[in-house]
């Protein structure tokens, strides 16, 4: 139990400006529903409020789940959305912050952002979908991000007038789909943590993403750790969490 968390709260009761019932419903750490179990411990317990990976779920359970999670956390993000989805939200909620494809969604009013900006770097536009998943995680989570895109290795002069950003950085995600070769590059070249992102994005014998992935999982630069094939969130998640630390605000 976070003793600041729970002695704010005692103290807002003790002054009056709490309900008992209020209070009650702020140390419930678990909402059931009839289709889930709502995590409202989660953002003290691990840095991130819950968030709605919507596949699998109908447009009305994702839209009962971001009310709830909006009321305790003042926001929420749904990943993995189809049309259905976004159709849903789009009634549901005023101005919801989403990327071009459509399939992430920030809802409410997100933390502001601090901290140093952690880039985002894609080896070409096709990588943009995870590229947006990563961006507004981040955003979800109150931190800045910088977008680097369409530096891959089919060009590389195109990376070299960008290294200063990657080299100022805390850490770095980077995507990339086909061979997957960026990330090895960028871990070349740099001294912070490299979170690489294979995606599905290739021809035939790229496998959706296994051929990525496993170039990535191989690569001879040390400082490269990966996510799951087009996992935007993970990586954007633990990426934030570094972040954080290089900042200074591991207690967030």
């Amino acid at each position: 139990m976070n003793r600041n968390w729970l002695e704010r709260i005692l103290t807002e009761v003790a002054a009056g400006r709490l309900a008992v019932d209020q209070a009650t419903e702020q140390l419930a750490t678990a909402e059931p529903m009839d289709y889930a179990t709502l995590d409202h411990d989660r953002r003290r317990r691990c840095g991130s409020a819950e968030v709605i990976y919507a596949a699998g779920k109908t447009p009305d359970q994702v839209v009962a789940i971001a009310q709830r999670l909006i009321e305790r956390n003042g926001h929420a993000l749904v990943t993995r959305a189809n049309v259905d989805h976004a159709a849903a939200i789009g009634r549901a909620f005023t101005e919801p912050i989403t990327g071009s494809r459509g399939s992430t969604f920030l809802l409410g009013k997100p933390p502001a952002e601090t901290g140093t900006p952690i880039p985002i770097v894609t080896a070409g536009t096709s990588d943009e979908p995870v590229a947006e998943e990563a961006a507004i995680t981040c955003r979800a989570m109150g931190q800045p991000t910088n977008r680097i895109n369409d530096i891959g290795v089919a060009g590389l002069h195109r990376l070299v007038d960008r290294l200063p950003e990657l080299r100022g950085a805390g850490c770095i995600i980077c995507i990339a789909g086909m061979e997957g070769a960026l990330p090895s590059v960028i871990g070349g070249l740099v001294r912070v943590p490299v979170i690489a992102v294979p995606t599905s994005v290739g021809y035939g014998a790229a496998f959706g993403g296994v051929a990525a992935l496993l170039g990535m999982l191989t690569s001879c630069a040390a400082g490269v750790s990966v996510v799951n094939i087009d996992n935007g969130f993970g990586a954007a998640y633990t990426a934030t969490l570094i972040q954080r630390l290089a900042d200074g605000k591991s207690s967030e």
